[in-house]
């Protein structure tokens, strides 16, 4: 009888693109900074008004509330650091201080596709309880987008999205990065409308860390 082959088969690796062929981090941020620069353009051109009437929004409101989830969540928390330091009053949805939405009240979101079911969810009881809606998102039909006052399109690629038509970068990367722009640009613009000056603002900030 024959001896029985236990060798077993190894797994393939996945393919390694060789280190010289592989492009460096300069050329990762220069893709970077190409693909910013070509997104704000369009937003730019596109969603002026949309833009100006986010910061009105957020200036007419009683408060801000900011929600996104996963990096876009990240992004916007940026967002509402600086507009406490504006002066504003400003909240993370789920942080546990954070109160009840209520009427006169703002809910800021992120979300590429417009699509995710908290955010989702989320606006309609901010509507319900007499708040207003200002959305970040790739898609200007999506459920969210029908449920604000605000809407700012950005076009970038969702995080699904791994065709490489809209960004070249991974998954919702180019919108992530294009949120927190859109965020610094809201409160540079409120900052100047305000009149304050950077020592005004700077008492705001944390002493505890």
């Amino acid at each position: 009888m024959e001896a029985l082959d236990t060798a077993v088969t190894p797994a393939l690796a996945p393919a390694v693109t060789p280190a010289a062929t592989a492009p460096g981090v300069t050329s990762s941020l220069a893709v970077i900074a190409a693909e910013i620069a070509s997104a704000l353009t369009r937003i730019e051109r596109d969603a002026a008004t949309d833009l100006s009437a986010t910061a009105d929004l957020v200036l007419e409101a009683r408060r801000v509330f900011v929600l996104g989830a996963g990096r876009s969540g990240l992004a916007l928390r940026m967002t509402a650091m600086r507009l406490m330091h504006l002066g504003l009053e400003v909240h993370v949805v789920g942080e546990v201080t954070a109160p009840a939405i209520g009427a006169g009240d703002l809910l800021l979101t992120a979300s590429g596709s417009g699509t995710t079911g908290g955010i989702v969810r989320a606006a309609e009881t901010a509507i319900s309880a007499g708040a207003r809606i200002a959305a970040i998102t790739t898609a200007p039909a999506s459920p969210l987008a029908a449920l604000a006052s605000a809407v700012i399109a950005v076009p970038a690629a969702g995080k699904l999205d791994r065709s490489e038509a809209a960004s070249a970068q991974y998954a919702g990367s180019l919108f992530e990065q294009t949120v927190v722009l859109i965020g610094d640009a809201l409160f540079d613009a409120l900052w100047h409308r305000s009149g304050q000056s950077a020592d005004d603002l700077w008492p705001r900030h944390a002493n505890l860390e």
